[in-house]
């Protein structure tokens, strides 16, 4: 859970980072949005395949981990 954590905090991090670096430079907070979302935009369909495929694989692995760890747990205060 650690690793989605630092992950999503690094994501809205870096994001805001870049509103307020396109806010500076005079642009209104609408076109702002547009310049961070563009790149997702132009991707071509393999491209958005491999990028849902690595999100995915985060959120799967880091779920995986939590439940392996739960039932781990539940095991040991059984016996």
């Amino acid at each position: 859970m650690k690793i989605l954590g630092v992950t999503c905090l690094m994501l809205a991090l870096l994001f805001s980072f870049s509103l307020y670096l396109d806010i500076l430079q005079g642009f209104d907070f609408r076109t702002s949005l547009k310049n961070a979302y563009n790149p997702f935009v132009v991707m071509e369909t393999p491209e958005l395949v491999v990028l849902f495929l690595f999100v995915f694989i985060l959120f799967a692995d880091t779920i995986i981990a939590f439940v392996q760890k739960k039932k781990g747990k539940t095991n040991k205060t059984k016996t």
